[in-house]
Parts: C-alpha cells; sequence; structure tokens
C-alpha cells in the first residue's frame, strides 16, 4: 500500500507512479487518438454535411448514455471500495483479537512453556492468513517447528486454528485454567476463524463477471461514437477530447478493478503483511 501526504496537491498532479492509471491506458489512448484522427479527417475533408442534418445531433444520445455510464461506474466504484474497505476492517479486528487474547492469556498463564507457544501461534496464524490471501507458499524460515505440523496442501489457517484450540484444551484438561476460562479464550479462537472466512468470501466472490464485462464494453462503444458526433463542432481538438474522455472513464474502471480484491500485492492493495508484523510485535510484548 502506497503511504502519502493527503495535503501534497502538487505532487498528485505532477509525479507519476507505476500505479497510476495513465501508465497502463497509454497504448489504449494512442490507438483512441489515432482512431479519432482518422474520422475527423474523414469527415472534415470528405463529409460535407446539409445544415439540417441529423446526424449532427447524435451528440444528444451522446449527452444522455454519458448520464447512464456515469450512474455505472458510481455504483461500480463504490461496491469496489466497500469490499477493500470490509477487507481493512477485518484485519483491524484480527489485531484487537490477537491482542486481547494476549492479554487474557499473559494474566491467565504462569508457565513460561504455555506463554512461549501462545507467543509463537498467535502471530503465526496472522502470517498464514496474509500468504494464504496472496495464494503465496510459507516458508520453513518462518514458523520453525510449527511449519512442521502444517500440511500445505490442506486450509492452512484452519490448522492453526485448530492448533490453538487444541492448546487451550489441554490447557483445561491439565486443570491450568477453568471452565469459564475456556469460555473465554474459546471466542477469542473462533474469531479467527470468522475473520479468515470473510475474507475468503471477499477474495473468493468478484463483481459478476456480465455485470463486469458489460461496462467495459459500454465505455468502449461509448468513446469509439464520440468522433462521430463531436468533430462537427470542435473539430480537430476532437482528438485530445475524446482520448481525456476515455482515460476518465477506463481509469475509474481500472481503480475499482484492483480494490475490489484487496488482498493482494498491488500497490494500493491492504498492508497485510506489515499488519501481521505488528501483531508479532504487539504479541511478543504482551507475552
Amino acid at each position: 500500500m502506497i503511504s502519502y501526504n493527503t495535503k501534497d496537491w502538487i505532487t498528485f498532479i505532477f509525479r507519476f507512479h507505476k500505479a497510476d492509471t495513465f501508465r497502463q491506458l497509454i497504448p489504449l489512448m494512442i490507438f483512441i487518438g489515432l482512431y479519432s484522427a482518422a474520422i475527423a479527417y474523414f469527415e472534415i475533408e470528405y463529409w460535407v454535411l446539409p445544415d439540417d442534418s441529423h446526424v449532427k445531433n447524435i451528440t444528444i444520445m451522446h449527452g444522455m448514455l454519458g448520464f447512464v455510464i456515469s450512474l455505472l461506474l458510481v455504483f461500480r466504484t463504490n461496491t469496489a471500495y466497500d469490499r477493500w474497505w470490509e477487507g481493512r476492517k477485518l484485519w483491524g479486528s484480527l489485531v484487537n483479537n490477537s491482542r486481547n487474547l494476549s492479554i487474557k492469556l499473559s494474566v491467565i498463564l504462569k508457565e513460561e512453556s504455555d506463554r512461549a507457544f501462545f507467543r509463537k501461534i498467535i502471530p503465526s496464524y496472522a502470517s498464514i492468513l496474509n500468504k494464504h490471501l496472496k495464494d503465496e507458499e510459507t516458508g520453513k524460515q518462518l514458523f520453525e517447528d510449527v511449519y512442521l505440523a502444517i500440511d500445505h496442501h490442506k486450509h492452512r489457517p484452519n490448522q492453526v486454528a485448530k492448533m490453538l484450540f487444541q492448546k487451550v484444551n489441554d490447557l483445561y484438561t491439565s486443570h491450568k485454567i477453568t471452565g469459564d476460562q475456556l469460555i473465554i479464550l474459546n471466542g477469542e479462537v473462533l474469531s479467527f476463524t470468522d475473520i479468515c472466512g470473510a475474507c475468503e468470501r471477499i477474495k473468493n466472490t468478484p463483481i459478476p463477471y456480465s455485470y463486469s464485462a458489460f461496462l467495459k464494453k459500454f465505455i468502449f462503444f461509448y468513446v469509439m461514437t464520440l468522433p462521430f458526433g463531436y468533430v462537427f463542432s470542435l473539430g480537430y481538438y476532437v482528438i485530445p477530447v475524446v482520448v481525456f474522455i476515455f482515460y476518465v472513464l477506463a481509469s475509474l474502471e481500472l481503480i475499482a478493478e484492483e480494490i475490489e480484491d484487496p488482498f493482494g500485492n498491488d500497490d494500493n492493495d491492504l498492508p497485510t503483511k506489515k499488519i501481521a508484523e505488528n501483531i508479532k510485535r504487539h504479541v511478543e510484548e504482551l507475552l
């Protein structure tokens, strides 16, 4: 995730970051510019229309369709941002639940061996969940002896959650914690799996294909028909105007595509690795 100063307008305007949509759209913008130039040249030089021709009124259609496409893009970007923000809230809950579990264990547990287990396994859940959502392999050096107990061909967060509950249950059977304390700790462990399931729901359920495909086609054909109507009033100035309109509409769609899956490695995705590292530091301080 990119860290930036929200009040630095000059940097925003004149700095091009690799995450900017301008870089991604340059090939298409060049194509749209050449296409608009060809249409403008053909209509200006060879297609002379009478003053009462209805072709010149095609801009009315673009005005109506422009309103429709703006509504679709607003819905698209809002939906994508809701997914991004929900992912951030879920990882915020994971931070708080990890702290709460560590605080309770720091008071309940008396033996250092028990503390050492939770000091290692609680941060491991966040680290494994981060890699699980990014479809990355986990490294042996990250989890040490915990790694040996994980089958990497199965659901990894579930296995870590099972270890957590197994240890809590062992503490109860060995009379190191009471039944009331077992219930309290069980709720904290259960919340980890709830957060994992909610994150997987966001990751595995993208915007429906038909909606995304229709919006892309709508933007493309809308932009491709712009030169036919506006060349009569703008002349060759229609070229930069059409390119700019395409840049704005396509950029909104690209931004929505990027943030609708907030658990990847894109520049605007959530800093889940950093959050997992913070969880590790906080748990180690508490335990």
